[in-house]
């Protein structure tokens, strides 16, 4: 009973903290709004299930999970969901929102060679077209676009979000983010924020985010969400993952049957490669009810 009644308590005391600005005036809640008691009780058994609670409450793992089955009513769960992390290639992502919202604007043509250059900066995790279409967009324009009233994907109110500062490369960072000092980062709520958005088509046009989409599915790196999903039949993932060193990260939107979920995991550790996998087998199987039965033999 204290337990059942911890997690109403925590259900409606966190909305009322750090609230991010409605992400639009269409009706959608955001994710703050949208904390799942049920869901978030589910992720914390799995999460001891696995023997990382030590690690998350050290602050070196943060994880994600929405629900968007129904995307009127996302349910949302997290741990360390605002604690910013060294996220290496994830944030390539902010690079391919800065891409589309040029294109958007009539400022950038998607040209062949261009859908070639984003497609392989997200599938295969390309540096060097990450660079490239990093200084096609422009750097300040990118922050700009990632802290602008429109996205808020880098939020100073809510302890940052996605973050570039500097190219994929081995040159120096023109620009640490300001709360952390990190030059490509993220939180696992911001980054689940910017699937919602494009789930919803509430980032670009409904054309635009469709093509966005389609960018970041069929993953050409087969390792952490990819790996852990892939005893399950007939799953979709659109994700981008990220390593370097003792950083670990995944996000993604996966869909199987009927259900949608948004996945995101961030690891300082450097067993976080081990890790997620693992994680997201328990997420998976915390959406869609059916996961055990229909899942292969290991």
């Amino acid at each position: 009973m204290r337990s059942i009644l911890m997690i109403i308590a925590f259900s409606l005391l966190l909305p009322l903290s750090g609230q991010i600005v409605a992400d639009s005036p269409d009706g959608y809640p955001t994710l703050r709004e949208s904390i799942d008691p049920r869901l978030q009780h589910g992720l914390e058994k799995s999460i001891d299930a696995l023997a990382l609670r030590d690690i998350v409450d050290d602050k070196k793992l943060a994880v994600a999970l929405v629900d968007i089955t129904d995307t009127n009513e996302p349910r949302y769960a997290s741990l360390n969901g605002d604690e910013m992390f060294y996220a290496a290639s994830l944030p390539k992502i902010a690079i391919l929102l800065g891409a589309f919202v040029q294109i958007e604007q009539g400022e950038m043509a998607l040209t062949p060679d261009t859908r070639e250059s984003l497609t392989r900066m997200i599938r295969v995790s390309s540096n060097t077209e990450a660079t490239r279409m990093l200084n096609r967009v422009g750097k300040q324009e990118l922050i700009d676009i990632l802290m602008s009233d429109r996205f808020r994907l880098y939020d100073p109110d809510t302890n940052g979000g996605l973050w570039v500062g500097k190219e994929y490369g081995k040159s120096a960072a023109y620009r640490r983010d300001p709360l952390h000092n990190l030059s490509h980062g993220a939180t696992a709520l911001q980054t689940a924020r910017f699937y919602y958005l494009l789930e919803t088509d509430r980032m670009l046009r409904a054309d635009l985010s469709r093509q966005m989409k389609a960018m970041l599915g069929n993953p050409g790196i087969r390792h952490k969400f990819v790996k852990g999903l892939s005893k399950y039949p007939g799953v979709r993932i659109f994700r981008k993952s990220g390593s370097w060193r003792h950083w670990h990260a995944d996000s993604a939107i996966v869909e199987a049957d009927k259900y949608r979920y948004i996945a995101v995991a961030l690891a300082e550790h450097s067993q976080g490669s081990i890790w997620l996998p693992k994680i997201i087998q328990r997420l998976h199987e915390l959406i869609v009810p059916t996961a055990l039965a229909r899942a292969a033999t290991p």
